[in-house]
């Protein structure tokens, strides 16, 4: 996609840019640009109508956010266990986990390997649950041979520094093809401004019009997510150039596979043949604690001590977290043991970085990897 810059149209802003750059590579109806992927997911949230009492189901490898966003809004976060293969939230387990104060489900496609979401939409009409995808690591997946985009009811994006994508630091996107929420979203994310619309960032109006004492101008309560204007540019100019840096990632991870090819303890995420991973990060299940006596930190610096960059560990499951640990929401209390999948796999996980700049210097990195994985013993 190239990026032009049309400097004829004064009154368009740069937001009212990027969001209609946006909507139209991800083939979104709608597109509402926010200050960050966490305001999209509470704007969502709250445009799904989710209130104090409702559940929203989430999985228990995620970013504490998507618990943190259920809360403000009043509601309990109900926390799924993972598929042991795929470590994304396990749909076997799914509508088990359905009470007559469910009301959504966030969906989260870790480090950019999609979920069968076919499955997961089927399953929230039968029990008329609006589902909301925290597509922060997915940016250009593929499913079934098209783009995993607006297979959700509401589709969250981040442009957090690391991302596929960023906007300069920070900012976001919510993306959905339903009018109704699209409008509510921009409202919740702009003050509550009454003339507010599913695809207009601002209103024109005559001076005569708003400069009067009469005028009103909020019917929502809102809070201000809206995204700044040199936000939207840097992220204009990023999504120009979005497929080669998805691309590039993808390039690395199908490295990093190679380099563990045959390692029985170092096991990557499975991928179906109908999913197409985008690598935001590279994950690894190490086993090399029970089969090469070598523990996870010792690996760390085994690795970091060969000029390798190290890896990140997986986020702790949010309700291990300290701000979350030990309390008890409906019919969860949220202590060890409760998801023991998510559990196992979040002690084991190592990620390994793809945002190289360029893949020489990746290309050293894993190769310092695979010369470590064959002095060890595949």
């Amino acid at each position: 996609m190239k990026l032009v810059l049309d400097n004829d149209k004064k009154d368009i802003s740069w937001v009212n840019k990027f969001e209609g750059a946006f909507k139209e590579k991800f083939n979104s109806k709608y597109a509402i640009a926010v200050n960050s992927g966490t305001s999209g997911l509470h704007a969502a949230l709250l445009a799904a109508g989710i209130k104090e009492g409702d559940e929203v189901i989430q999985p228990s490898i995620t970013v504490v956010m998507d618990s943190y966003v259920t809360i403000h809004v009043g509601a309990k976060p109900v926390f799924v266990d993972v598929n042991k293969d795929t470590w994304n939230l396990d749909i076997e387990k799914l509508e088990n986990a359905i009470t007559p104060n469910t009301k959504a489900i966030i969906t989260v496609s870790l480090y950019g390997l999609p979920l069968q979401m076919d499955r997961v939409m089927q399953i929230a009409r039968k029990y008329n649950l609006i589902v909301i995808d925290d597509s922060a690591e997915t940016f250009l997946a593929e499913y079934n041979g098209n783009l995993y985009s607006n297979l959700a009811d509401i589709t969250v994006y981040s442009f957090e520094k690391t991302k596929h994508m960023t906007s300069g630091s920070e900012g976001g996107m919510v993306t959905t093809n339903n009018k109704y929420l699209a409008e509510k979203v921009r409202k919740f994310a702009g003050i509550g401004y009454k003339g507010l619309l599913a695809d207009a960032g601002r209103t024109s109006l005559g001076s005569d019009v708003y400069q009067d004492p009469d005028y009103e101008r909020f019917d929502t309560i809102g809070f201000n997510y809206r995204m700044n204007a040199i936000t939207a540019a840097c992220g204009l100019a990023q999504l120009s150039i979005l497929d080669d840096l998805v691309n590039l990632r993808q390039k690395i991870g199908q490295r990093f596979l190679q380099a563990i090819e045959n390692c029985s303890w170092m096991i990557p995420q499975k991928v179906s043949s109908n999913l197409k991973h985008t690598y935001f990060t590279f994950g690894v299940l190490y086993e090399g604690d029970s089969q090469r006596n070598i523990k996870w930190k010792d690996f760390y610096k085994m690795y970091k001590a060969k000029d390798g960059d190290g890896f990140y560990a997986c986020w702790k499951n949010p309700y291990l977290e300290p701000s979350l640990k030990n309390k008890e929401y409906g019919t969860q209390f949220w202590k060890e043991g409760l998801c023991p999948n998510a559990e196992y796999l979040q002690k084991r996980i190592m990620a390994f970085k793809t945002n190289y700049k360029d893949y020489e210097k990746a290309e050293y990195k894993i190769s310092i990897l695979e010369k470590l994985i064959d002095d060890i013993g595949r």
